[in-house]
């Protein structure tokens, strides 16, 4: 079906990203992977683009414009783009997933975007 893609991905990969494998168009999204003590080895920010950052395993260390903020399991962060960021996994590592999207550019979203059909899933 040309309408969808469906890929399968390597959950130990250290980073796996989504917009080239699924042809995205309008956000980033990438699954990651630190062994434990491993860190991004740069300080970023975006020009245009939020990131969204929730923490699937283990835990580790969020730094944001020279704040240290702990991150576990759980934990789901909102990123503004002119903020300069590093993550650091702790003893047990991290996986989390990213979603890159241009800042105030959702403009519907989940009950205002949603046409609900009438038929019905058979599976």
């Amino acid at each position: 079906m040309e309408n969808i893609k469906l890929i399968n991905t390597d959950l130990n990969a250290s980073r796996t990203e989504f917009h080239e494998l699924l042809s995205l168009s309008g956000a980033e999204v990438s699954y990651n992977n630190l062994p434990k003590d491993a860190e991004i080895p740069f300080v970023h920010s975006h020009k245009e683009n939020e990131e969204f950052y929730l923490v699937l395993k283990g835990s580790g260390k969020f730094y944001a414009d020279g704040k240290i903020f702990d991150l576990k399991e759980g934990s789901a962060l909102k990123v503004k783009p002119a903020v300069k960021r590093c993550i650091k996994a702790g003893n047990e590592g991290i996986s989390y997933i990213c979603i890159q999207a241009k800042e105030h550019s959702l403009s519907q979203f989940t009950m205002t975007d949603a046409v609900i059909a009438e038929e019905k899933a058979v599976f």
